[in-house]
């Protein structure tokens, strides 16, 4: 890498800068005085972790895209610093910027537990399946400190409520005697992210995220532990680590994974410009290459949001990775959702309730 492209690099995180919200009214920019201060000043940030008190735990959505209509994010941003991520944008509605504000200022949730109990508990609630980890990682650092996502699982496992997770944290594991509770009862199915299996890319594209070793181990023992789990390959990246497709499927399969799943990489609003900046940074000889396959993929832009659309991508490259992936899922028995569908009939709204049997005691 070339001394101008050292400079953009922080530490330890994923972008290289820190635009601001586009909400913001001011911008600031960084410039040289010709002091030299800037290359005095260290390229670190350091993550700061702060409240936030929402009025109710479980979001809803109606897209045709995504296979639930309920979830629950237990942090807002990620310190995993995933420099793809679609939900880098959604810091915007804090005032605060996509690049390093979304990696290192973490909100976190007090009391989400309560809430999701008590939601559960309301009159008509009707239960479908909750996913954590729609937005960010519900086992990011942030997890091993404050336990949010452990509480949840508890709720959950009292109401006897279906959850699926979906994470690329190796902390998932510490709750391993939770989800094999969950898991007898057909109430639980994790999916592993695995976009990588080269450690020097995983640094750069995903600095805090467990290393690939690490999430097939996860697998590993999930499975071991009759957990189901599959894989899921997102992004599939072009001229980056769309070469790797059947050797992740091939990975997962080996480690116990029981289906397997794709998305090619998608570059919604600032996260565009947050991907190009790292791409030239730490792969300028492939960068325009890159970025022309992702237009192929999204007629002629770096994202197109329309439902239907923006999961899978269109054209000839689009077709090409989709015919990979298929063909190397079914060659692994990655192809079918095996001993994965969840049961609702369980649910329990009041668990405290004295059961039919209790009455005659």
């Amino acid at each position: 890498m070339r001394r101008a492209d050292r400079e953009l690099v922080v530490k330890g995180r994923g972008a290289a800068s820190n635009p601001g919200g586009r909400f913001e009214s001011t911008r600031a920019e960084v410039s040289d005085d010709g002091w030299g201060a800037l290359e005095e000043t260290p390229r670190r940030a350091d993550t700061v972790l702060q409240v936030d008190h929402p009025r109710n735990a479980i979001s809803h959505n109606t897209s045709p895209d995504v296979p639930f209509d309920q979830s629950i994010n237990p942090y807002q941003g990620c310190e995993h610093g995933c420099i793809y991520c679609f939900a880098r944008p959604s810091h915007a509605y804090w005032n605060l910027g996509p690049g390093l504000d979304f990696e290192t200022r973490i909100f976190y949730k007090p009391g989400l537990a309560r809430l999701l109990d008590r939601e559960l508990r309301a009159k008509g609630y009707v239960c479908k399946p909750i996913n954590l980890g729609a937005n960010t990682d519900p086992y990011q650092p942030a997890e091993r400190e404050h336990g949010t996502t452990r509480e949840l699982l508890e709720v959950l496992l009292l109401h006897r409520h279906p959850v699926t997770i979906v994470t690329k944290g190796a902390l998932v594991l510490r709750d391993i005697d939770l989800l094999t509770q969950l898991a007898a009862q057909r109430l639980v199915a994790v999916m592993v992210s695995l976009t990588t299996l080269d450690d020097e890319l995983k640094r750069t594209l995903e600095p805090r995220a467990a290393a690939p070793a690490a999430r097939l181990r996860v697998i590993e023992r999930l499975s071991a532990a009759g957990v189901p789990v599959g894989v899921l390959l997102a992004p599939i990246i072009p001229a980056l680590n769309d070469h790797e497709i059947e050797r992740l499927v091939e990975a997962a399969a080996a480690a116990g994974a029981i289906s397997a799943s794709y998305l090619p990489v998608r570059l919604p609003r600032e996260v565009a410009d947050l991907f190009t900046e790292w791409l030239r940074a730490h792969y300028p000889d492939r960068a325009d290459r890159v970025l022309a396959l992702v237009r192929g993929m999204r007629g002629g832009r770096l994202n197109d949001p329309r439902f239907g659309h923006r999961m899978r991508g269109e054209g000839e490259y689009a077709a090409l990775l989709a015919r990979r992936f298929e063909a190397a899922a079914r060659r692994h028995g990655l192809d079918r959702r095996r001993g994965a569908d969840l049961d609702t009939s369980q649910f329990v709204a009041d668990p405290d309730a004295p059961t039919q049997a209790e009455l005659f005691t």
